[in-house]
């Protein structure tokens, strides 16, 4: 029988489903930060909406009054959405959006914690939601300014956090709100704390970790603490061509931190004093550049021609790390094996992307690129967890706080008679 897939750690912070919420008012902090077609003025992906409703349903369903509210790109601070300035970061048109998939109708606000926020949240009442505007286009959110955060915490009586993919930063509207409301973790928050923690922390063994992607900065700390946890380590995409000049590799014009390579041997010395495999790919994919209409060769991964750069992992490194993942019992993955948005390059993440949707493996795909090929390849149902983060993925498996967790109140005990003690 295949194990089951939900397999979770114990969550220990303030939950919703700790929250008396009959007749409150909820500020609910959610990640809308979608992809658009700015010229179209259309959302491309709504994923990270249909990720909130969960949330937002539970809420209304236990009689509370939702205020929605969200970042959405990188707005000009100060400057409010009037005639063409700005207007393409409105999230009026997230606000449609919600209102389409949830079946209710959304109250948009002109402004984010001003008089029209203020006159909408008074009236609302128990089952409606509302969304303010953007909350970049406040200067006080991304400098955590303590009055701004208290004009938001002003419109509600609870806050509940479910951006896991803002998380990571100490901002108003994530971090600072906690000192003045009550506050809590939304279901997507502890979802996403229960799988990817699960996976660190009570993993179904042996722990297969992959990593992809183009820089090894961006993963350096990662690499530094999956090594103390996971029994095999696979790494992929531009960032390997760091480790095989390291271990003294001819990648011709391939990727490659020149100013990571001592700390791609710390890594290679260290997997091998803690007895850990580290796989990197022995053969490639390359081309002399990284774009479609060129017939990609298979070369060495130790020995690419110069002027030819590895833009995918090859056939026998694919079929290496597939062998791997198959005996493994849990897999976090985070970063793609090559340039897979185009046909040519795809192989590797692919079949990396079939290899996890084993049943008996549970399988955890990290935000950001992972998480748009396991889609691409439609195969997000197979597997165990597809995060939403993206940074706060990263900064969570490397094991550093995330501020908008860290901010959020102890669950609450129960007694024997299941009393609540604060």
């Amino acid at each position: 029988m295949p194990v089951h897939k939900n397999r979770e750690t114990s969550f220990d912070k303030m939950s919703v489903s700790d929250l008396e919420l009959r007749g409150k008012k909820v500020l609910l902090r959610c990640d809308f930060n979608v992809p658009l077609d700015r010229a179209a003025g259309t959302i491309t992906d709504a994923g990270r909406i249909a990720a909130a409703l969960p949330t937002i349903r539970y809420l209304l369903s236990n009689g509370a009054a939702v205020i929605a509210c969200s970042h959405l790109g990188r707005p000009s601070p100060g400057e409010k959405p009037d005639g063409n300035r700005n207007r393409e970061f409105s999230l009026e048109v997230v606000g449609k959006s919600l209102s389409e998939l949830l079946g209710l109708p959304v109250k948009m606000s002109r402004d984010v914690a001003g008089e029209d926020s203020r006159r909408l949240a008074k009236a609302l009442r128990p089952g409606e939601i509302m969304l303010l505007e953007n909350l970049r286009f406040e200067p006080g959110e991304e400098a955590n300014d303590p009055e701004f955060a208290r004009a938001l915490a002003s419109l509600a009586d609870f806050f509940v956090e479910d951006a896991f993919g803002c998380v990571h930063r100490a901002h108003a509207s994530i971090e600072g709100i906690s000192r003045f409301l009550l506050s809590a973790a939304g279901l997507l928050l502890e979802k996403e704390l229960k799988y990817i923690g699960g996976a660190l922390t009570e993993p179904k063994p042996p722990l297969v970790a992959i990593l992809g992607g183009s820089k090894v900065s961006d993963k350096i700390g990662v690499i530094d603490n999956l090594l103390e946890k996971a029994n095999a380590l696979i790494i992929g995409g531009g960032m390997a061509y760091t480790f095989i000049k390291a271990r003294g590799g001819k990648i011709g014009a391939s990727l490659c931190e020149d100013d990571k390579l001592d700390a791609a041997r710390d890594m290679l010395v260290k997997a091998q004093r803690l007895g850990v495999k580290l796989w990197l790919p022995v053969d490639s994919l390359a081309a002399a550049r990284p774009d479609g209409g060129l017939e990609p060769v298979v070369v060495n991964s130790y020995d690419i021609p110069d002027g030819m750069m590895g833009l995918d992992i090859g056939p026998r490194a694919a079929n290496e790390f597939v062998s791997v993942i198959k005996d493994a019992g849990t897999v976090v993955w985070n970063g793609p094996m090559g340039v897979f948005e185009l046909p040519e390059y795809s192989n590797g993440t692919r079949m990396i992307a079939g290899a996890i949707t084993d049943p008996y493996i549970v399988s955890i795909v990290g935000g950001g690129d992972s998480a748009a090929a396991i889609r691409q390849f439609g195969l997000e149902r197979r597997v165990t967890h597809v995060s939403t983060g993206g940074g706060a993925t990263l900064e969570f498996l490397e094991g550093r706080k995330l501020p908008g967790v860290a901010c959020l109140p102890d669950r609450p005990r129960r007694d024997i008679q299941g009393a609540v003690s604060l």
